[in-house]
């Protein structure tokens, strides 16, 4: 959690017990509620944590069986609103579901059986569980960058986000999220991370934090000042070429997969002094990496360097180079959608053949029909 931004919480969850049986006349006492997680599309995780500052969820008890009414009626579901793209788990971190489209629901604690015959008419208690609620994804974009490479200024230039900007090395302390709104009306949200610094996949300032929180992004736009970045008087200059590599290195070390997301590239600060000169030679390199990659320690170099889709020269001062910016994010979240949607459906088209194969084949084996069922869900 950072300030205002909260992307997990931990909720006490209980079923409601069983209803009393009633031994005498062999009335069946009501079962306890159940508690279930529901996605809504308007709810945030700040949202609930206000709303039930305990964060406990208990479903109503089962009715007692009496004369009047035999089998007692259930008790009450409790319903737990949360926002959509959130997984479950339980205290051992063992995944309950995910919740990705409205109205979604996940039973988390079942409620207890009524008092009948076999339980000598004794009621069950309803199940308790500890579970955590985790947001999978907090915008379409995530901007990667050591501190000051001017990501919280480009992020108020290309949405409607207000960040405090403070001018030193840890700059942004929480998530910010800004929206790029386009003339169709199309909005793509931006997730200003917590800065990165060498050494964040070992837990260094915010930098576990930050890795997690990027994995939670669709693209990452990768940041950096076209004269190269100095942490403070004690760390080693380096060159705009050698913070892509630290960058790709410390997204590698965390998880390798990170390093599969498409990415951009904003050089930042191209209004400054000698900037074009710098741009060319960082074009140089990122087109011949192989050039100059002997003139680093092993340790920078990650196992395969970041293919950007686009690169593109701004000034988040005077606005250069933003348009195009704006226009190339869109380009390619469209293009990944477009390819997801490609894979989605030849996937689906295989499993139609798998299944239509099955079907026509004579006596299939077992083994065929449920290999087949599980390729179908």
């Amino acid at each position: 959690m950072y300030g205002d931004f909260i992307d997990n919480l931990r909720l006490f969850t209980k079923g409601g017990s069983g209803g009393m049986g009633y031994p005498r006349l062999g009335g069946e006492g009501g079962k306890g509620g159940d508690v279930w997680v529901v996605a809504h599309n308007k709810m945030t995780l700040k949202q609930l944590k206000d709303k039930y500052p305990q964060k406990r969820f208990v479903a109503g008890e089962g009715a007692n069986s009496r004369v009047s009414a035999l089998k007692g009626s259930k008790g009450k579901d409790c319903e737990i609103p949360v926002p959509l793209g959130i997984s479950i788990t339980d205290e051992n971190g063992k995944i309950i579901g995910e919740l990705n489209k409205e109205k979604d629901r996940i039973l988390v604690a079942e409620g207890g059986l009524g008092g009948k015959l076999l339980t000598n008419f004794l009621p069950l208690k309803g199940q308790k569980r500890v579970i955590h609620l985790d947001l999978k994804l907090i915008a379409d974009i995530g901007l990667v960058g050591f501190p000051n490479a001017g990501k919280s200024s480009l992020l108020s230039k290309i949405s409607h986000a207000k960040p405090a900007i403070a001018d030193y090395a840890f700059t942004t302390l929480k998530p910010e999220l800004g929206k790029i709104m386009y003339n169709d009306f199309k909005q793509i949200s931006v997730a200003d991370l917590p800065g990165l610094i060498e050494g964040a996949h070992m837990n260094k300032g915010m930098g576990h934090k930050f890795l997690k929180h990027i994995e939670r992004t669709k693209q990452l736009l990768f940041v950096v000042d076209v004269s190269g970045f100095q942490l403070s008087s004690q760390t080693q200059y380096r060159t705009a070429f050698e913070t892509i590599l630290l960058l790709s290195k410390e997204l590698e070390l965390y998880r390798e997969e990170l390093q599969t997301k498409p990415a951009l590239l904003a050089v930042n600060k191209m209004d400054l002094p000698d900037a074009q000169d710098k741009f060319h030679v960082l074009m140089n390199q990122l087109q011949n990496p192989k050039d100059f990659l002997h003139l680093f320690e092993k340790t920078m170099i990650p196992e395969r360097t970041v293919e950007f889709q686009h690169i593109i020269p701004i000034s988040a001062v005077t606005g250069e180079g933003i348009g195009e910016l704006k226009n190339c994010i869109r380009k390619s979240l469209d293009e990944h959608t477009n390819q997801e949607n490609d894979a989605y459906h030849k996937k689906q088209l295989l499993n139609l053949r798998i299944s239509n194969t099955i079907s026509y084949s004579e006596l299939p084996s077992k083994n065929a029909v449920t290999s087949a069922r599980i390729d179908i869900t």
